[in-house]
């Protein structure tokens, strides 16, 4: 279980890191690009990833190359819904993608849809509805609402690119550290664009920064993968307890260290979620 409480506290440090990056002057593009050297390295380091898989004929390249394109732009999204709408906010949107990877598993994976998954895309759907509804008196608007709706798709899409990647017989790990060099070199690249046409300067703060994300970012992945190993015969529990736990620390943190405000609405959506959540995974265990 301790694995698990790694795991929600690495994902919820995740959104303090961005939240507060602005207000000690931290460049929130060059924390990103670092974040993926770090999470490459300490990938290659201790999960050893096989590479053989990746060398065979028929390769997901293209699905590796989708991934490595989402994650940075998900992170920069990311860092942007947690600044206009805050940590509570962007945590459960980010939880609740995993209704759309559901629709996904029923569509496109042959995933059997019984009452309770149903019951729980229903209820979730209505969360994510409230989670939307701007609180009186938040400065954020449309901008925030509409960065909320492309941290909850952008989550799911990851989650079906590495499904994708998973039935084509590539490891997570091998697909993960690909994922991270490349978007790395890619990140990269935008850093060089933006130090040659706007003047932006690269600076050791940002590094370390970034290099701290980063390894807040693996440890959220791999706490949860040793959270499944840990707890074979129970992976509804570990799913219930990951996303539950996030939503919950991330709605305590945003609300009490940083006076975030919910309305009504928000706070029905927020224990319609964490139903959601139960039901699918009570659906899963059976």
């Amino acid at each position: 279980m301790h694995f698990l409480l790694l795991s929600v506290a690495c994902s919820v440090l995740v959104s303090v890191l961005l939240k507060l990056a602005p207000r000690r002057g931290l460049d929130v593009g060059q924390m990103v690009t670092w974040n993926y050297l770090a999470a490459a390295l300490l990938a290659a380091w201790l999960l050893r990833p096989p590479a053989a898989s990746l060398q065979q004929p028929g390769a997901p390249w293209v699905a590796l190359l989708v991934l490595a394109a989402v994650l940075p732009t998900l992170f920069m999204v990311l860092a942007a819904a947690v600044r206009q709408a805050g940590i509570v906010r962007t945590d459960v949107a980010q939880r609740m993608s995993l209704l759309l990877s559901l629709a996904a598993a029923f569509l496109f994976f042959g995933e059997r849809a019984d009452a309770l998954k149903l019951a729980g895309l229903g209820l979730g759907l209505l969360a994510v509805a409230g989670i939307l509804a701007r609180p009186a008196g938040a400065a954020a608007g449309r901008r925030g609402w509409m960065l909320l709706l492309a941290v909850w798709a952008g989550f799911a899409l990851v989650d079906v690119m590495l499904k994708r990647l998973a039935m084509a017989g590539t490891p997570t790990s091998a697909a993960l550290l690909v994922a991270f060099v490349l978007a790395f070199f890619g990140m990269s690249g935008w850093q060089l664009w933006r130090m040659l046409g706007e003047g932006m300067r690269p600076g050791l703060r940002h590094a370390l920064a970034g290099f701290g994300l980063g390894l807040l970012n693996f440890g959220n992945i791999v706490f949860y993968v040793r959270a499944h190993q840990s707890l074979p015969d129970s992976p509804a529990t570990v799913f219930a307890t990951m996303n539950i736990g996030v939503v919950v620390l991330g709605t305590l943190v945003g609300v009490l260290a940083f006076g975030e405000r919910t309305s009504k609405l928000n706070r029905a959506a927020i224990v319609l979620a964490i139903v959601a959540i139960a039901l699918i995974a009570f659906s899963s265990s059976r």
